[in-house]
């Protein structure tokens, strides 16, 4: 029997959509935020679509800070909208 793929609901479109399909952002338990490449790190986890628009959407909402419980520093947006541009680049 195949193994189920997770769904996760995106911060932005509010689409759910397979695990893999999504970034995950990590508060960890220490409070820091970051973006969770390999979808493991312990802590609070939000996702959001890999697209820019997706993210534009989550920080004019502050969906992300508020799915996380904390304010999200500018550089986690930096660092997300990096990704973001590294995935269409390939």
């Amino acid at each position: 029997m195949p193994k189920k793929t997770p769904l996760r609901q995106c911060l932005g479109c509010r689409e759910m959509k397979p695990k893999p399909e999504l970034v995950r952002v990590v508060r960890s338990p220490e409070g820091t935020v970051s973006v969770d490449l390999r979808g493991k790190a312990p802590g609070r986890g939000a996702y959001v679509c890999r697209s820019a628009d997706c993210l534009k959407k989550a920080l004019r909402s502050k969906a992300l800070g508020r799915a996380l419980e904390v304010e999200i520093p500018p550089e986690i947006y930096d660092a997300l909208t990096r990704q973001m541009e590294e995935d269409h680049g390939t």
